[in-house]
C-alpha cells in the first residue's frame, strides 16, 4: 500500500508540475503579436503581458506653468527642432478662460510642419485657420506636444487662436517641411 501511495503522490506532483510548466509557457506565449513587414512575412513582436501595462506618470513639473526664461526653455525642449525652415513661433501664458489669436507672417504656398505643445493642469485648444477654413481644431492635454502637417496651396497668413479653462502655457511653432 505504501508503494501505491508514493506512486500517487510523485505522479500528482508530476501533473502540477506539468501544469504550472504550461501556464508559464502560455503566459510566455500571449506576450507575442504578430506584425507583417512590407513583404507580408510575419514577424513575432514581444509586447507587455496583458494586465501589466505601464503607465507612467506624468513630469509634476509640466503641471505648473512658468515666465521669462523657464518659458523660454520648455518652449526649446518642447518644440524640438525641425527639419525645415521656421517661419514663425510664438510662446506664452494663458489666464483662466483667456484665449489669444496672433498672425504668422505671409507664408509661401508649401508643406508646413504646426508642433503644438502646453503645460499646466489642465488642456489648450489650438485652432489653426486660413480665411474661413479651419486648417488644425485641437485640445490637448498639457505635458503633451502634437505635430500637425498642412498643406497651403498658395501664399497665406494663418491665424492661431489658443485658449484655455485654466493656468497654462502654450507653444508653437510653423516650419516648412
Amino acid at each position: 500500500m505504501g508503494g501505491a501511495l508514493a506512486g500517487s503522490v510523485t505522479s500528482r506532483r508530476l501533473a502540477s508540475a506539468a501544469v504550472v510548466l504550461l501556464l508559464g509557457l502560455g503566459g510566455t506565449l500571449t506576450g507575442c503579436e504578430y506584425t507583417y513587414d512590407d513583404r507580408g512575412t510575419p514577424q513575432a513582436t514581444p509586447t507587455a503581458p496583458a494586465g501589466s501595462n505601464v503607465v507612467l506618470p506624468p513630469d509634476p513639473s509640466l503641471q505648473q506653468t512658468v515666465t521669462g526664461d523657464a518659458l523660454e526653455e520648455w518652449a526649446k525642449s518642447a518644440l524640438p527642432e525641425s527639419q525645415g525652415r521656421s517661419f514663425y513661433s510664438s510662446t506664452g501664458y494663458l489666464s483662466p478662460g483667456e484665449s489669444k489669436t496672433e498672425q504668422t507672417v505671409q507664408l509661401p504656398g508649401g508643406t508646413y510642419a504646426v508642433t503644438l505643445a502646453c503645460r499646466g493642469t489642465r488642456r489648450v485648444t489650438f485652432t489653426v485657420r486660413m480665411g474661413e477654413s479651419d486648417l488644425v481644431d485641437l485640445t490637448l492635454g498639457c505635458t503633451n506636444a502634437r505635430v500637425s502637417v498642412v498643406q497651403l496651396d498658395k501664399d497665406a497668413i494663418l491665424d492661431i487662436t489658443v485658449g484655455a479653462r485654466s493656468d497654462a502655457n502654450f507653444a508653437y511653432r510653423v516650419s516648412r517641411l
